[in-house]
């Protein structure tokens, strides 16, 4: 059995999206983070990190529970758990790795901070503001070139790096961000949001927060 803690956040709906697409059972539980849910005693012996999504394969090796922090390492245990949507060796598989940590190092803490220094931030800090807002600009100009000359980012294949990428990209507002100068993340995200998958999924964290 899978179990998935998570809240309605960027980095959590990626987990169900991934479960739904490959059609793994999974029990999705409730972290409130608006709560401070992941700071209590019973989350911290999960995630010492106290940040949600946390996998718990409750039929890990050697028959133990197996818990996993990061979502982009959830991503790839569950790829490589079925056998699909990450390929199994060549370029294609590392530019997969390339996109996933392309995300975890340029977009996913670009948006962040400025979505923290534009609604959070105990004071108005304006060159934290156009500094991070700048750089959310640029990485996404980085993502558009990348969709420019294929239908996924990491190729013509649907895989776990576009999952890596949705999840902010669902979350956008947060960051002050729109699709106007980026028309190849628009379309990809359109493409992205007709999946029955992601439907269900979105369906499923947005409850969390309800």
């Amino acid at each position: 059995m899978l179990e998935v803690y998570a809240f309605a956040t960027p980095n959590s709906v990626r987990i169900p999206i991934a479960l739904e697409e490959l059609g793994l059972p999974y029990e999705l539980k409730s972290v409130n983070v608006r709560k401070g849910e992941q700071k209590t005693a019973a989350f911290l012996a999960l995630n010492p990190n106290s940040k949600v999504p946390v996998l718990v394969d409750t039929e890990g090796a050697n028959g133990r529970p197996f818990v996993l922090t990061e979502s982009g390492a959830i991503l790839i245990y569950l790829a490589e758990k079925t056998g699909k949507l990450l390929p199994a060796h060549g370029a294609g598989r590392y530019r997969v790795f390339e996109q996933i940590l392309f995300h975890g190092t340029g977009i996913g803490p670009s948006f962040g901070q400025a979505g923290y220094f534009q609604r959070q931030a105990p004071e108005v800090v304006p060159f934290a503001i156009e500094r991070f807002r700048n750089e959310a600009a640029r990485t996404m100009r980085v993502l558009d070139g990348v969709l420019g000359s294929s239908a996924y980012v990491a190729g013509d294949e649907y895989t776990i790096a576009d999952i890596a990428h949705f999840g902010w990209m669902w979350r956008r507002e947060f960051a002050n961000v729109e699709f106007t100068e980026t028309p190849n993340i628009a379309r990809w995200y359109e493409r992205m949001m007709a999946r029955p998958a992601v439907i269900r999924a979105i369906e499923r964290v947005t409850a969390l927060a309800e």
